[in-house]
């Protein structure tokens, strides 16, 4: 089927055409002439760009009017028709033959070659030889602004000029001035086969109907203008043996319908279609008027600028069944959005769909990088998976990025149809290119999106991914393919001797920006998360004079509390009268991290703490601990002093030093560090390290291997791998050792806190029976509660501890107390009955109530 059409887009590999009836359809790099697709083939086989191949960019622009010829129609994977298009004169024009030509006929022709005097044309006639002269192509070099001369492969509407030797040498013109005079007679000898969309002819009208009018031309054709193509000026008012001018639309091979049109800018050839103004596209008009309705087709309208649009009929309702004809009769009111624009038609494509009037995207122009997207699965394929964000608007998923680890099998986890939630790491409206993520740790992330390099300020820290591992660091690349350098020495505040066997291609990664030249587009990143680097680090860490220590590492002394700060308390040794200062950090109060913070809450100026132990003599000042796992270590002999001491198997003391995303650093007493990689961190699956562990927590780690020549320490924290034996024996002491210093806590909030208060929350021990009142109940099914023994706190439940009673606001119910957060004076309980007959038992067995830090379900 032949077509004229006008190109709506144009990318590297192909073009995109707007046909008739707000069809759209593309024609392939390939596909364009045998001229051009030679010289693609000659760059494919030398592997190095031609000088003189131009780009489809360079030739082409939006709004140029072609002659296509369809070459297949081919159904997408989600059932969608693609229609396939060639503008090869040798296809478009194969109808015609060399004693067919004349002069005044309007052809399409393409550059085939430069010469000293003017271009060799291709016009697809076989055994005829098309020049194009200098004088008769200046006019037009000049108007379209392209440089000096015309390009191999470019399109051209010529006009035969004078054909010599019965057709086998043609002279042409492309002067602006000529093709648009140029008008199709008879004695041009048009025939049904050789007959071209484009060509400009004197009509008559010979019949009106309600969807058009019936038309004749060139004294022997008949053709139809449907009611998409009638002049707007003019709409139905045409009469029988009117004559005027037409422009022919397209030409089936089979039914020999001729489509025309009676649209002005139409009625010149080399003229181009009124376009859309761009702020128009997407838009929702509040108000558009009927103005005619065609029940097999869809609705005409006038939006609240006057221009007209159409809507098919699945886009005037939801549903077919849901459709009511009687809402579109002419002059009646509708909300619509503005979804499309056919060149062809010159009319907006409207919908009056409330899902894609309210829906966020409707064009790629509407997608930022960063947004965070919904799609359907539509595609598995070998480079990722596709996805379908709307019906006009698909992305790809790369491989890298279809999860926070490499997937070897994607099928197993991912099926055609599934809805996905992605994130947009790169969108080119022009190339309608979207490449998206599944990597639920950029998809979560709250850090800036860094999408171009004049925003990356040093200081900023933001997520990123690796994308590649060497000896001399990472590189780490962001948003709109913006991409850095992290050095090796910034790697880790530890040294890392290979980066490759550390970190992988794909890996989520929170950087810090250090330095930026935007000019170069130059990234220096840093994985330490502070701002300084590693040079300004380790001068600071040179102390400037050492005070004198009499402490060896190991060593218990009594402290005084002197001043809290942010990161911990500043104490004086008593042995030594307050002459020594010393620091304990918050994380090293207490074997427990969450009774750190309580510790460091309750404790004030003045208060002595008795037997802590010397942890490092380095720096200016002696850092203590208060860590009974890690003292006990130490009195124990179950340390090692230096690096040579260590040996594979071992099952040592530490606490955790640093976190990052490849792993877990570990500390142990005397300055021994190891590395835990996310593999080794835990029994469970570990997709971010932070929610495993934290900085300060006291583990039990197991040496997997060293490297003596590096000085690295691999290490092991899963609890399969670090039991010493005796697991429950274990488990009951660091139970013990847990509520030990919640009594302490106890006692120190009786002694600070408001009376009421803290009497409340010291007899609120894990394990005890209350009676409360239900208040509310909250959208995530937990509930409140009030009682005279829980004034002033806040007492909650989970749905899961309200078990199977149903109970409502107002009703009295027994509970038992499961944990007290004292620094926000919430108490949470459980009303599950096997909880409360458990503890039931206990007392009817001993006669009173056990000792609440014994109980089963404190250890819950």
């Amino acid at each position: 089927m032949l077509l004229l059409g006008c190109i709506k887009e144009v990318s590297d590999y192909e073009l995109v055409i707007s046909l008739p009836n707000g069809l759209s359809g593309f024609v392939p790099v390939t596909q364009i002439s045998d001229a051009y697709s030679k010289m693609l083939s000659k760059q494919v086989a030398q592997g190095e760009l031609l000088e003189d191949l131009n780009s489809l960019s360079d030739m082409y622009s939006p709004g140029t009017l072609v002659r296509c010829i369809v070459t297949s129609v081919e159904k997408s994977a989600d059932g969608r028709r693609s229609i396939k298009l060639s503008i090869d004169p040798k296809k478009v024009n194969k109808g015609l033959n060399a004693s067919a030509l004349a002069s005044g006929m309007l052809l399409s022709g393409f550059v085939s070659s430069v010469e000293d005097h003017g271009y060799l044309i291709d016009i697809g006639v076989s055994g005829t030889h098309a020049f194009l002269p200098r004088q008769k192509a200046q006019n037009y070099i000049k108007a379209v602004k392209r440089g000096p001369d015309l390009k191999i492969g470019q399109n051209l509407n010529c006009v035969i000029v004078e054909v010599k030797n019965e057709g086998r040498v043609v002279r042409l013109s492309v002067d602006r001035s000529e093709v648009a005079a140029s008008l199709a007679t008879e004695r041009q000898n048009w025939t049904l086969s050789n007959l071209l969309p484009g060509l400009v002819v004197k009509a008559r009208v010979q019949k009106v109907a309600p969807l058009g009018i019936k038309v004749s031309f060139l004294s022997s054709f008949t053709g139809i203008v449907d009611f998409m193509h009638l002049d707007p000026e003019k709409s139905m008012n045409y009469s029988p043996d009117q004559v005027m001018k037409a422009c022919i639309l397209s030409i089936h091979p089979t039914s020999k319908v001729v489509r025309l049109t009676l649209r002005q800018a139409f009625l010149h050839p080399g003229g181009s279609p009124n376009q859309l103004s761009n702020d128009r596209m997407g838009a929702v008009v509040e108000e558009s008027t009927v103005k005619a309705f065609y029940k097999q087709f869809g609705a005409v309208f006038e939006l609240d600028d006057g221009t007209l649009a159409f809507a098919r009929l699945k886009h005037l309702s939801k549903t077919r069944k849901s459709f009511k004809p009687g809402a579109f009769k002419t002059g009646c009111k509708h909300k619509c959005r503005i979804i499309d624009y056919s060149l062809m038609d010159e009319m907006c494509i409207v919908s009056l769909k409330y899902q894609i009037i309210e829906a966020r995207f409707l064009q790629y122009q509407d997608i930022h990088t960063g947004d965070v997207v919904q799609g359907k699965v539509f595609a598995l394929k070998p480079i990722g998976m596709q996805v379908k964000v709307t019906d006009g608007i698909k992305g790809l998923v790369p491989s890298m990025h279809l999860a926070d680890v490499i997937l070897k099998q994607p099928e197993k986890k991912y099926n055609i149809g599934d809805e996905v939630r992605c994130r947009v790491l790169e969108c080119n409206p022009a190339g309608r290119k979207l490449i998206l993520t599944l990597k639920k740790s950029l998809i979560q992330s709250k850090l800036p999106v860094l999408s171009n390099y004049e925003d990356a300020k040093p200081g900023l820290i933001t997520h990123g991914f690796v994308v590649c591992a060497r000896e001399f660091g990472c590189i780490v690349k962001f948003y709109n393919d913006v991409k850095g350098l992290v050095p090796k020495n910034e790697l880790s505040s530890e040294p890392i001797s290979c980066p490759d066997k550390v970190f992988h291609e794909g890996q989520v990664v929170k950087v810090m920006i250090l330095k930026c030249e935007p000019e170069q587009e130059r990234l220096l990143l840093s994985f330490r998360l502070s701002s300084k680097t590693a040079l300004e680090d380790k001068k600071e860490r040179t102390p400037k004079k050492k005070q004198e220590v009499k402490y060896q590492i190991g060593e218990m002394v009594d402290v005084k509390v002197l001043k809290k700060k942010d990161n911990g308390l500043e104490v004086s040794v008593l042995e030594d009268e307050g002459n020594v200062i010393a620091s304990i950090p918050t994380v090293h109060l207490s074997d427990f991290v969450a009774n750190c913070k309580l510790l460091w809450h309750c404790l004030q100026e003045g208060d002595v703490l008795p037997r802590v132990m010397c942890l490092s003599d380095k720096g200016e000042r002696i850092i203590l601990s208060r860590k009974s796992a890690v003292i006990s270590a130490v009195q124990e002999e179950q340390v090692v002093r230096s690096f040579s001491e260590i040996q594979p198997g071992m099952l040592l003391t530490g606490y955790v030093r640093n976190v990052m995303p490849f792993g877990v650093f570990v500390e142990f007493p005397f300055g021994v560090t190891g590395l835990a990689p996310k593999v080794s961190m835990s029994d469970k699956f570990v997709t971010d390290t932070k929610d495993h562990f934290v900085v300060g927590r006291t583990v039990v780690a197991k040496v997997m291997s060293i490297d003596e020549e590096k000085q690295r320490v691999l290490l092991n924290l899963k609890v399969s791998e670090c039991s010493s034996g005796d697991s429950a024996a274990e488990s009951f002491a660091l139970l013990n050792q847990y509520f030990k210093e919640v009594k302490e806590i106890r006692n120190l909030l009786r002694r600070r806190g408001e009376p009421s208060m803290a009497q409340g929350l010291c007899e609120l021990v894990p394990g005890k029976e209350l009676q409360l009142v239900m208040q509310d109940v909250k959208e995530d099914g937990s509930a409140l509660f009030s009682g005279s023994c829980v004034t002033g706190l806040t007492v909650t439940a989970t749905r899961y501890h309200l078990g199977d009673k149903n109970i409502v606001p107002g009703d009295k119910t027994k509970a038992l107390v499961l944990h007290v957060d004292a620094l926000t004076s919430k108490v949470y309980v459980s009303l599950r009955e096997e909880l409360l007959k458990r503890r039931a038992k206990q007392v009817c067995v001993h006669g009173s109530q056990r000792t609440p830090s014994t109980l089963p379900s404190c250890s819950t």
